[in-house]
């Protein structure tokens, strides 16, 4: 269905205007993605601040163009969304968490992120970075490791005196 050029200002409007506070963007291919799941993706990606955009491509090119990213833009191919956000990782991580429930129907194609496009699987080596809490539980165990061991030794040599 043909859209004015009024609706299409619209949306170009609207675009730059979301896209210039995100932090990285993702690229999200969705095919036969029923409204339930359509929905219950955007409620999640709702909860972690994170935006979601269905637009023309063309549409998105022109805004993307014009935000000036270094590099060159992956392909676009199929029904094209944007999940974009303030946080880096937010955006790739909670569509990667949706796409391993819904295999079939959600698919990361790429992305923008620190001001570069990246592709698929990059993005994908982004997403799994865990959150923050998580990485700062992994550091304090690293350093906490060997204290632990030390003490274990000391208890055991303890034990034959």
């Amino acid at each position: 269905m043909a859209i004015s050029l009024d609706k299409k200002k619209e949306i170009v409007k609207n675009l730059e205007g979301s896209l210039k506070n995100a932090q990285s963007i993702v690229f999200v291919h969705f095919k036969k993605l029923p409204m339930a799941a359509t929905t219950e993706l955007r409620k999640q990606l709702r909860e972690q601040s994170v935006g979601y955009t269905v637009a023309k491509k063309t549409l998105m090119k022109r805004v993307l163009g014009s935000q000036g990213y270094a590099g060159e833009m992956p392909h676009l191919g199929g029904e094209v969304a944007l999940a974009y956000g303030a946080d880096l990782l937010a955006p790739a991580r909670e569509v990667y968490n949706f796409q391993k429930t819904h295999k079939d129907g959600v698919e990361i194609l790429g992305g923008v992120f620190e001001g570069k496009y990246m592709n698929g699987a990059e993005m994908l080596s982004i997403a799994t970075i865990p959150p923050m809490d998580t990485l700062r539980g992994m550091f304090a165990n690293v350093i906490n490791s060997p204290l632990a061991r030390f003490a274990i030794v000391l208890n055991e040599y303890a034990k034959t005196k």
